[in-house]
């Protein structure tokens, strides 16, 4: 990553921040190059309505990917501007405020939080967290009782249409990423006889099947795909949660059975290439999917959020009976943000990327 110092003017807290050094660009691969690490001087001085806040944990995350364009192809999501802060889901303390929300000590969580070790930021972008709801795990209010918690939950949920005794198969596809690896499991208590998931390593496959409780684990980077599904799921495959896109899918989606139903949830082997989202599917794929009535509907967490606070409070529930088991890579330091995102965009994670900004 790069490095450069700012100068301020007038205060006393020097911070450490990252902020958007270049572009990939929208065919590009990203580097750690894209982001550039400064350090910065905050004023002290707080305005009503804002608080102090000290970085505890930051998340890297998929969508990330289409906030290095200038253009993210979402009406939801903003562009990264060059030379300015990036960010992203966070958590942290409150170490001084003047708004009548919080206190100094307060857990605080927010979807933008800044790239800073520390940060003034406004009382209203910001969440008060019980560090009980994760028994102190404070991480995982970034993971498995945060947004990928969410989506994996209110993905199979809504769209999965997993019924208790319907002897159904689902496969997972970015089984062992954030999602992923909860959706599976989701899967297996909402009722499903079988989970298959499929990741790019035997480590990967190991965790999936002896950790989390997966039927079978496909590792596509060594293994036919297409002829250990058919041999994991002799009954076809029902649901397909997809956190990949591309030939991967294509290959799930010419055995899913017929009136099955996929949770396009992500698309990460085409956030690198300049195609629209979702990504156009080959019209022997899309005929598949139109002869054999199978749904394939776009899920997006964010028009579900009248549910989340009751989610959340399931998905802590089911962490804290060890239900559900959490996976987790862990970087430490501001300075190694750009490495954890570009790894987690490789699948150099298991379970949720997170780095760990202060104790």
């Amino acid at each position: 990553m790069v490095t450069a110092k700012t100068l301020g003017q007038g205060s006393d807290m020097q911070v450490k921040r990252v902020v958007l050094n270049s572009r990939p660009g929208k065919n590009g691969e990203p580097s750690s190059e894209n982001f550039r690490l400064e350090e910065v001087s905050l004023a002290p001085d707080l305005n009503d309505g804002e608080v102090l806040v000290r970085t505890i944990y930051l998340s890297v995350d998929p969508y990330m990917r289409c906030r290095l364009n200038e253009d993210t192809g979402s009406d939801y999501l903003t562009p990264w501007q060059l030379s300015e802060c990036v960010d992203g889901g966070g958590v942290g303390v409150v170490e001084s405020s003047r708004c009548s929300t919080y206190a100094r000590g307060d857990v605080v969580t927010s979807f933008s939080w800044p790239w800073q070790t520390h940060a003034v930021m406004k009382g209203g972008v910001l969440q008060k967290v019980d560090p009980q709801l994760v028994d102190g795990h404070l991480s995982y209010l970034l993971g498995a009782v945060g947004m990928p918690g969410l989506t994996a939950l209110l993905g199979v949920r809504e769209k999965g249409h997993v019924t208790k005794g319907a002897n159904q198969t689902m496969v997972v596809s970015g089984a062992a990423g954030a999602c992923g690896s909860l959706a599976g499991q989701i899967g297996r208590l909402d009722g499903c006889v079988r989970v298959v998931g499929i990741c790019g390593s035997d480590e990967k496959c190991k965790v999936l099947v002896e950790d989390l409780g997966f039927s079978v684990a496909v590792n596509y980077r060594k293994e036919d795909v297409s002829a250990r599904l058919r041999e994991s799921c002799p009954d076809g495959i029902d649901v397909y949660f997809d956190n990949v896109g591309g030939a991967i899918s294509d290959t799930v989606l010419a055995q899913i059975n017929k009136g099955g139903h996929v949770v396009l949830c992500g698309q990460i082997s085409q956030y690198n290439k300049d195609v629209p989202y979702p990504p156009p599917l080959s019209d022997k794929t899309q005929e598949i999917l139109q002869s054999q009535n199978i749904t394939r509907e776009r899920f997006l967490v964010l028009n579900y959020m009248n549910k989340a606070e009751a989610s959340l409070f399931e998905l802590s529930q089911l962490v804290k009976s060890s239900q559900m088991k959490v996976l987790e890579t862990v970087l430490n330091g501001i300075e190694n943000m750009g490495i954890a995102f570009c790894s987690m965009m490789k699948g150099g994670n298991i379970g949720k990327q997170v780095v760990k900004i202060s104790e």
